[in-house]
């Protein structure tokens, strides 16, 4: 068996998603979102840093992978707190860190593809 590794890392302005309500955007965030993500985002009192983070997971998992990957198939979760990252590809484990600190939520995903 062979193991192939990647790393992605991405930095995103929350105002970004600041700018776009989701009251008054929600097709845009059903887009990038799952349910549960969108959910997970607003039972807080500041949702847009949570969305600025699961986006910036989605595009550091996506620049960490050699397959090309659209955003609904990449679903983000919390495990113990822990961000987490899943594919619908199984052939695939993922460490995921992220942050938030003023303006910026930031993400680096190491990806690991197991190959037979």
């Amino acid at each position: 068996m062979i193991n192939n590794f990647g790393v992605g890392i991405d930095i995103i302005n929350i105002k970004k998603f600041q700018k776009k309500s989701f009251q008054e955007n929600e097709r845009f965030y059903r887009k990038i979102f799952t349910d549960e993500e969108i959910d997970y985002c607003l039972k807080f009192k500041e949702p847009y840093q949570h969305f600025a983070g699961k986006f910036a997971i989605k595009e550091a998992t996506i620049k960490s992978i050699t397959r090309k990957i659209d955003f609904s198939n990449i679903i983000t979760y919390h495990n113990k707190k822990k961000p987490n990252v899943k594919i619908l590809d199984k052939n695939f484990n993922f460490k995921v860190s992220v942050s938030h600190d003023g303006e910026y939520a930031i993400a680096i995903v190491i990806s690991e593809e197991n190959q037979l």
